[in-house]
């Protein structure tokens, strides 16, 4: 009898390979943000649910609900952390070019760090302090260009949109598998190279040239573009004033 209750006793004591909860006090936002990027960068955004946050953090799931009110929520505080990554640091160039330019370039660099999270928050409005820290140093650029009113504030828009999406659309790609990677680059020097020249006389002349440009290319050009718009917009804006 003595041996059947030690027995008992020593299963009962071996059942729990369950974590042990911790008490919910030691949860903070920035704690469970770090957590719930962890998760995604490791088994992708389907990942991301409470119950898979409260087991990684050893916590009850419902106390994860005391800091985020819901999936959503959690989501915008993900979209606010990523621009804080890309903030990290940063102080104003003597150049409202450069200054709008090192945002850019910091924003994608922010993606492609955290590709899974780019994935599904880049499209967000956090609306928390890294995004009107964000907004205030790319107003302050534009004014500085010669921009006013609702046309600072379009191409503030217009450029955080364009940051985040080439930023999120590259990081899509980087979460591809390595097999759907290598097809899409082959293509450029394979596909296009080998399309008819009479169905596609214009895409044939520039053709070899398709395969040589890159997503930092691409990038770039894209800054390019908006930065030479807003110089061309800004004189104009100025010259009506004058």
């Amino acid at each position: 009898m003595t041996a059947m209750t030690g027995a008992k006793t020593k299963s009962a004591g071996a059942t729990p390979a369950r974590r042990k909860q911790r008490p919910a006090a030691f949860l903070t936002p920035d704690l469970i943000l770090d957590t719930a990027m962890a998760v995604i960068e490791t088994d992708g955004p389907q990942a991301l649910t409470f119950r898979r946050l409260g087991t990684d953090l050893g916590a009850d799931h419902t106390a994860v609900l005391r800091h985020f009110r819901g999936k959503d929520d959690l989501l915008l505080g993900l979209a606010a952390r990523l621009v804080s990554d890309a903030l990290h640091d940063f102080a104003p160039s003597e150049s409202w070019r450069e200054t709008l330019a090192s945002l850019a370039r910091r924003i994608r660099a922010a993606c492609l760090r955290h590709p899974g999270v780019a994935v599904l928050v880049a499209a967000r409005t956090s609306r928390r302090e890294p995004e009107f820290q964000g907004a205030d140093v790319v107003i302050g650029a534009l004014l500085e260009a010669g921009l006013q009113g609702p046309e600072a504030a379009s191409y503030y828009r217009v450029l955080a949109d364009t940051a985040l999406a080439a930023g999120a659309f590259e990081a899509s790609f980087n979460v591809l598998d390595k097999a759907a990677q290598d097809g899409d680059r082959l293509a450029w020097r394979r596909e296009y190279l080998t399309a008819s020249p009479q169905r596609y006389p214009n895409l044939a002349q520039v053709a070899p040239y398709l395969a040589e440009i890159d997503e930092e290319d691409q990038f770039e050009t894209a800054i390019g573009l908006f930065l030479d718009a807003v110089e061309l917009r800004a004189q104009r804006a100025r010259a009506a004033r004058a």
